[in-house]
């Protein structure tokens, strides 16, 4: 493989949180932009090392919300005002107070309907196939090992360079991650320790 070609990056394997925050802390100080960590739970300002920027989600659930509310609200007005107005009471036919359980519904359930699609939408769900699946050992990556990823289509990305530099950051191993899916098989040649 050429420098870059048929490359999805490199992936670099340590054994303790510690470890994979210190080293994206130093791959993102030596100017890398596009890297990921892999873990099996959250490690407690990974994200920001990375260089993360927050997520668009909680605007989208404000819109969704927001919609939810008017358009609750809008659906009661227009069907007791204007489609089909019905005198009860003596009630006005535009009583807002009897309006706010179902604009209140309507702005929950909007909203949680925005949350979920939105956030499969952002994760980029549903994703079956993944470049790093081809490194037999990232099946640790769920269990006790974590993991940081070079893509190669950072800028900085150079094959040597990079593999120094991240064997300069003392992990258990480090990996060359293939473009495209690598029968299982041969995926144990990407593997030096058979562990």
């Amino acid at each position: 493989m050429a420098n870059g070609e048929n490359i999805y990056g490199l992936m670099a394997e340590f054994t303790m949180p510690a470890q994979v925050l210190e080293a994206g802390r130093r791959t993102h100080a030596a100017g890398y932009r596009k890297i990921d960590a892999y873990s099996p739970f959250p490690v407690h300002g990974l994200d920001e090392v990375l260089g993360f920027k927050r997520s668009k989600l909680p605007l989208l659930i404000l819109c969704g919300a927001l919609a939810g509310m008017f358009g609750g609200f809008f659906m009661q007005y227009f069907a007791n005002v204007i489609h089909f107005p019905i005198n009860i009471g003596g009630r006005p036919y535009d009583s807002w107070v009897a309006f706010i359980p179902i604009t209140f519904e309507c702005t929950i359930l909007i909203g949680g309907l925005t949350c979920v699609f939105g956030m499969v939408a952002l994760n980029g769900l549903p994703q079956p196939y993944h470049p790093v699946f081809n490194i037999e050992r990232f099946e640790r990556a769920s269990q006790d090992r974590f993991f940081l990823c070079v893509e190669a289509k950072d800028p900085m990305f150079d094959l040597a360079k990079t593999e120094a530099f991240l064997k300069s950051l003392n992990p258990f191993d480090v990996y060359v991650v293939p473009m495209g899916r690598v029968p299982k098989a041969d995926r144990a040649e990407l593997t030096e320790h058979p562990e």
